[in-house]
């Protein structure tokens, strides 16, 4: 599956959009994640305008592609993609975190049609994809399902389990996509800096069995040849390590572990507003 000039200038026009989105909803709602979900942007606009089979008109249409954010904290790049592919009116992003709107702080899939699964406690992503990969292969159903994973969250003993199963199983039908941004709401403090997550996560994926590539996240042509290759696994699980920065797009957001869960001010959500616009108009 490749990507023409003109389709690529789209996608990264739209993840400049969703940055946006991300900033001004979090800022407006006073409360959010900002650092995870910047991170994950570009990969999120590829699968839902370039990768995923499925029909926003439709949301519960059996055969369409599944795609659970297991790293349920970022869900307003998730939102804000949803909205722009047309799940939902682009003015309701203002309503996030509101006590009665849809938009969750976490994803729920008994309030946003479009959801495939409500997410939020971490490291229980991937168990839920393993059940709808094995459940399209009962039914014979064509879908692929895909699982986005925070580096952070694979500290947990269940994404392991989960990736256990998936490969005992052959589960070819089954992606995971690793947002490796290599920093977590804290951390830890260490001479170097902050310690990373995960020490190898190529091999530790591979160790259980699954068909590994590693990008960067934030180049969408890469990102999406490696999803097309992990497509054709047919008797095995795949996952896509994504390199990628967190607070991407934003130049003082970016790689500092305190935007995890920070709100812009006036100030920097102006700063930050002023350099997506920048960077639009250059050639």
């Amino acid at each position: 599956m490749t990507i023409n000039p003109t389709r690529l200038h789209e996608l990264e026009d739209m993840a400049r959009r969703v940055r946006r989105h991300i900033l001004t909803t979090v800022h407006a709602a006073g409360g959010g994640h900002v650092g995870g979900p910047l991170s994950a942007t570009d990969m999120l606009v590829a699968l839902y305008f370039h990768i995923l089979n499925i029909d926003p008109t439709n949301p519960q249409w059996e055969d369409r592609d599944r795609f659970i954010l297991s790293k349920g904290h970022s869900c307003i790049a998730l939102y804000a993609v949803m909205a722009e592919r047309g799940y939902f009116p682009v003015s309701e992003l203002i309503t996030f975190d509101g006590i009665d709107s849809r938009l969750q702080g976490h994803p729920d899939m008994a309030r946003l049609p479009g959801l495939d699964m409500s997410t939020g406690s971490l490291g229980q992503g991937l168990s839920p994809g393993v059940g709808m990969a094995l459940g399209a292969r009962l039914r014979n159903k064509p879908f692929t399902t895909y699982v986005m994973l925070g580096d952070g969250e694979c500290q947990e003993g269940q994404v392991w389990e989960a990736a256990f199963v998936a490969a005992r199983y052959r589960l070819g039908n089954l992606v995971a996509i690793l947002d490796l941004n290599r920093l977590q709401q804290y951390g830890w403090q260490e001479p170097g800096g902050m310690r990373p997550p995960l020490d190898d996560p190529r091999r530790q994926w591979e160790a259980f069995g699954w068909q590994v590539s590693v990008v960067d996240g934030h180049d969408i042509t890469s990102f999406v040849e490696a999803l097309s290759t992990a497509r054709q696994e047919s008797d095995r699980p795949a996952i896509v390590i994504a390199h990628t920065v967190k607070g991407k797009g934003i130049s003082f957001m970016e790689g500092d572990y305190s935007w995890h869960a920070r709100v812009p001010t006036d100030v920097e959500l102006a700063r930050a507003l002023a350099e997506l616009e920048l960077r639009e108009v250059q050639p």
